[in-house]
């Protein structure tokens, strides 16, 4: 399985960025998707995760109501809309995906992408 992330940038406070996550190898639909995050000298940290249907969204406390999780079963994609972006959303971020439920536990996830940088500027 490979995943590869795009979509990050530079983007002024207030701003919306768009990431996507395309999945090969193995069939999409086996797999609950996750985006996480690292911040420089921080622990890379759980941002969104979307079940294998799209049916159920989770959503940590700091991007809920501002970032939006989706998928495309027929592009093997998911995506990433976040908006009224703050300095703190810098981090590089990343796509992963886990052969089982949702979870936001990075260390339950099986396969990881290469991460995209977001920097929100001030």
């Amino acid at each position: 399985v490979q995943l590869q992330a795009s979509g990050g940038g530079l983007v002024q406070q207030g701003g919306s960025l768009r990431l996507s996550c395309a999945l090969s190898g193995q069939p999409f639909s086996m797999y609950a998707m996750g985006w996480f995050r690292q911040a420089p000298g921080k622990e890379r940290e759980f941002v969104a995760v979307i079940s294998w249907s799209g049916a159920t969204t989770y959503y940590s406390d700091s991007v809920k109501g501002r970032f939006t999780i989706s998928r495309d079963n027929a592009k093997n994609t998911v995506s990433l809309r976040m908006n009224s972006l703050k300095p703190e959303d810098t981090a590089v971020y990343y796509c992963a995906a886990r052969e089982a439920l949702v979870s936001s536990r990075a260390e339950e996830y099986d396969y990881w992408g290469q991460g995209t940088q977001v920097t929100v500027s001030s």
